[in-house]
């Protein structure tokens, strides 16, 4: 597939308030592209480095100047302020048959971010991952990944992950559209998206211009498999990028945080599916040999006399 033959471009989809880094809607900035984005990668969270850092998923943007998809990888960051939770960004498909990237942002409840599986407590609708206690952030265990060494608020609640997992099996990365995930906001969602949240941060927009740095992110180039999918903090430079990344990695070889039990099993195509072999019977046990019976020794035979 020719990439480059796609344009892709900018849409002011909203306008800036002057409150520095607030915004009234969701799109600040849109980016609509004529090409889907790719699937979602699998790779494990890294642990969390701090106490009161959240965790913002790994997303696909887009450079217009390659023509191409980059990954931008998930990341831990410090809350802008106490209260705050991150919305992830999400692409959308609009309408011209072109897919619009929805901006993420912070706010004080998460809102609608296209019903996409993130994974990591962003199961596709709200956040499971923890909750603010006070000024300070209590992290479910069940779902991301801690260092307890350093972060000792923590909690484990694993009923929470199947009320809210949105079975998304393709890893599919945007909402509608042609096999895109097929999720509408709710009315409180729609609610949360007009209150008052501010934009990414300057380490969250400084975390993105460098992953576009670096060409071994771009989709062409991996193919989906960025070797630069989570970092445990947003990255100044591409050297910090490359030096504390880890890789996606296969879709069986990886253990998500918020797991799912599928409804049923979906077999690869073009490979039919093995048949079961039967369970073979135990062997019957072996019996140590009885000891063989004591004989006594033959009689030594004497001489006979002779005359």
């Amino acid at each position: 597939m020719l990439i480059h033959n796609f344009v892709g471009k900018i849409v002011l989809a909203g306008a800036m308030l002057a409150m520095p880094g607030a915004s009234f809607a969701q799109i600040s900035i849109g980016i609509s592209v004529n090409i889907a984005p790719p699937a979602l990668p699998v790779y494990v969270q890294p642990a969390c480095p701090a106490p009161n850092y959240l965790w913002a998923p790994g997303y696909w943007a887009w450079n217009a100047n390659y023509g191409d998809y980059y990954w931008v990888p998930g990341t831990w960051v410090a809350a802008p302020q106490p209260g705050y939770l991150w919305t992830p960004g999400y692409w959308g498909w609009g309408s011209g048959g072109v897919y619009l990237f929805h901006a993420g942002y912070w706010g004080a409840q998460v809102g609608f971010y296209g019903g996409v599986n993130y994974g990591f407590g962003f199961g596709g609708v709200g956040f499971v991952g923890g909750a603010w206690r006070g000024g300070n952030f209590a992290y479910n265990t069940a779902v991301v990944n801690v260092n307890t060494t350093v972060v000792h608020n923590t909690y484990i609640n694993t009923t929470v992950v199947n009320n809210t997992t949105i079975v998304n099996n393709s890893r599919t990365s945007f909402n509608g559209g042609p096999n895109g995930v097929a999720a509408t906001p709710t009315p409180q969602e729609r609610a949360f998206a007009s209150q008052p949240h501010m934009q990414a941060t300057p380490a969250q927009l400084q975390h993105e211009q460098v992953a576009s740095q670096d060409r071994s992110n771009f989709s062409s180039v991996n193919h989906g498999m960025p070797a630069h999918a989570a970092v445990p903090r947003p990255v100044a430079n591409v050297a910090e990028l490359q030096h504390t990344a880890v890789p996606a990695r296969p879709a069986a070889a990886a253990r998500t945080a918020a797991p799912y039990k599928p409804a049923a099993v979906t077999q690869v195509a073009n490979h039919p599916a093995a048949k079961p072999v039967p369970a073979q019977k135990p062997a019957p046990e072996k019996r140590p040999a009885a000891p063989a019976a004591h004989k006594p020794p033959p009689k030594e035979s004497k001489p006979e006399k002779r005359s």
